[in-house]
């Protein structure tokens, strides 16, 4: 076992605790734990984990200070694991620096699953000049997409657009974020506008494009690209 298969739970229910214990170490994984934000704080700076499990409701400092200390250094992947289920949570959180977002009470296969795919997104170069995702495979250097090897013809927009879900590929973002990225702060109300471009993508790259698979819809919040 080493650092990166380190997980760190920041969250004061005991019975929460317990139970993503339980969970992760079945699933291989090195588990500490924190139960306050200061203390998660000083354990992510002195264990360097690979992943940070993060609830919201601590006793000392809200959660999403604490996220938003983290990343002023802490690059790697932060899930938020909260009884908070609004959309203004959830967005707030994502556009904070967040990773993902689980709401309690949850299942421990979805969270695995997100996990894992964090991690991998994490251990991957995100520049690399050709990204694969099941029959799709984009070129960043070169500007090609082709799925199942025939070539794609998008535009520069629709391309700019995919190649910024793929290498998020497994977060959640936000229509802001995607907003801001590709068409700058001017356009950040225009969720229409990105809602044509995604419908566009999706008849290109996907097999059934109102069946989606590859670019998920997170309703009221943005999009995910793949798990």
């Amino acid at each position: 076992m080493n650092s990166t298969d380190t997980i760190l739970i920041v969250d004061d229910e005991t019975q929460i605790r317990r139970l993503l214990e339980i969970t992760l170490s079945a699933d291989g994984y090195k588990i500490i734990e924190a139960t306050t934000g200061k203390e998660g704080l000083l354990m992510a700076a002195s264990h360097q984990p690979a992943f940070i499990i993060l609830d919201l409701g601590l006793p000392d400092m809200d959660g999403m200070n604490v996220l938003k200390k983290l990343r002023e250094w802490f690059y790697k992947p932060i899930l938020i694991l909260s009884a908070r289920n609004s959309e203004e949570d959830i967005i707030h959180a994502l556009d904070n620096g967040a990773n993902d977002y689980l709401t309690k009470p949850f299942r421990t296969g979805e969270l695995l699953a997100r996990i894992r795919a964090s991690l991998r997104l994490s251990q991957t170069k995100k520049d690399d000049a050709v990204f694969q995702i099941d029959d799709l495979s984009i070129d960043m250097v070169n500007h090609i997409v082709k799925k199942n090897n025939e070539l794609l013809d998008l535009t520069p927009t629709e391309f700019s657009i995919l190649s910024l879900f793929a290498k998020n590929q497994g977060c959640v973002l936000t229509h802001q974020y995607i907003l801001k990225e590709i068409w700058g702060y001017g356009y950040l109300e225009q969720t229409q506008y990105l809602r044509v471009f995604v419908a566009q993508l999706r008849k290109k790259i996907e097999n059934n494009p109102t069946k989606p698979t590859l670019l998920i819809t997170e309703s009221g919040i943005g999009y995910r690209f793949g798990l």
